[in-house]
């Protein structure tokens, strides 16, 4: 569905040099920023206290988050589960204070602000199944790598296959970028973001990629970056409806999902935005420098030769 039709082509080859070399000076920073100062992860990670209490009725998060801060603690996490009456709470490591201690001055504290909670459960989650957390995080992302590289190569051909790949890991990399330079919380649910990213990337890649094999049928005499440049025009309303009322949705999170979801829909809309510019200006430009030609996406029709024997 198109509701605009750009008629006249924009020549996005035509920049396409200087906006790899601004991607590549994003990268090498985020790269930096990644080695040098690393990431504020989660207790999912670190390891921490857990605990799971109950209320009478339903309770408002944010005077629980209140409770806990005013007790001393930072990083911490407060979330419904369940019920709006059933609430989590995860505390990180402290030292010099035990579970035991911890989980006894927050129940304290939520007592205190009311009588009637009850402790459900306390349980430690020690650092080593946030080692095997951050290791199965890094194989899911290598396989998703691996399976979106095969899926291009077969799809289309090994040079796109080659620019979709970098592309998409530029995308990661820099998310991975701004939550190290900011030092915001690195939890399982942006993890899971930057995974949806990687898939949502390749799509936007995808598609263009399909719009320039076509064109490459239609487009007999046009050159390979006429081709590109009128492709990437072609799905610029699509481009723009898709994202923005993906955007839409991601930003309702981000403002009105409360802390559970903050970070989650940052690292989405960071991952739109540099998706967008990954598959136009980077993926498009690599396959196109990567020598990509008409003979690679159109196979010529082989005819078939009968000998008739007098």
């Amino acid at each position: 569905m198109e509701f605009f039709r750009i008629h006249k082509t924009i020549p996005f080859m035509r920049h396409a040099v200087i906006l790899n070399v601004i991607s590549l000076v994003t990268f090498l920073l985020a790269v930096f920023f990644i080695a040098h100062k690393g990431f504020h992860l989660s207790i999912e990670f670190t390891g921490g206290t857990v605990m799971e209490v109950a209320y009478p009725q339903a309770v408002e998060l944010e005077k629980v988050r209140e409770t806990v801060a005013a007790k001393g603690y930072t990083d911490f996490q407060v979330q419904n589960f369940g019920t709006s009456r059933d609430v989590m709470i995860r505390l990180p490591v402290i030292e010099g204070k035990t579970s035991t201690v911890q989980s006894a001055e927050v129940m304290q504290a939520l007592k205190t602000a009311d009588s009637a909670v009850e402790l459900r459960r306390v349980e430690y989650v020690g650092p080593q199944v946030g080692e095997e957390l951050a290791h199965d995080g890094l194989l899911a992302m290598l396989f998703v790598v691996i399976g979106i590289m095969i899926y291009l190569a077969f799809r289309f051909e090994w040079k796109f296959a080659v620019a979709g790949v970098i592309a998409n890991l530029h995308d990661v990399v820099i998310i991975l970028g701004f939550f190290a330079f900011f030092g915001w919380e690195f939890s399982l649910p942006v993890l899971a973001a930057v995974l949806a990213v990687l898939g949502y990337s390749v799509n936007e890649s995808v598609v263009i990629m399909d719009r320039i094999r076509e064109n490459f049928r239609k487009q007999r005499k046009a050159t390979v970056r006429e081709v590109i440049d009128s492709a990437i025009t072609a799905t610029m309303s699509r481009t723009i409806i898709t994202h923005a009322s993906t955007q839409m949705m991601v930003l309702a999170m981000l403002f009105f999902g409360g802390p559970s979801l903050h970070y989650f829909a940052l690292a989405l809309t960071i991952g739109i935005w540099f998706g967008i510019y990954s598959s136009v200006f980077v993926a498009a430009a690599l396959a196109m420098w990567l020598g990509v030609k008409r003979e690679d996406m159109v196979k010529p029709i082989k005819k078939d030769t009968e000998v008739v024997g007098g």
